[in-house]
């Protein structure tokens, strides 16, 4: 093994290589961060319009969600509901 790779290397770990992925992590952690901050602020931009925020967080769940399994979600909601006298 040459010299140099040595000094790049922690039992067999390349320094640089390692670096490279924590930095990349940490700023992503941090871009994430931000973006949460910003959902955040919208939820209180739309709680200060009389927004219901518990009601439009469900709205963005089932927006994600595939329109055969909200369907099927929304059928089994239903038939609890039923079942509970709801």
């Amino acid at each position: 093994m040459k010299e140099s790779q040595k000094m790049n290397e922690v039992d067999g770990v390349p320094e640089e290589r390692l670096r490279s992925f924590v930095e990349r992590i940490e700023c992503l952690e941090e871009e994430k961060k931000a973006l949460s901050d910003d959902i955040r602020e919208v939820y209180s931009e739309a709680k200060g319009t009389g927004f219901d925020i518990k009601v439009l967080r469900q709205i963005i769940l089932l927006r994600k969600m595939d329109s055969s399994d909200r369907s099927e979600m929304e059928a089994i909601l239903d038939i609890y509901k039923r079942v509970l006298g709801m």
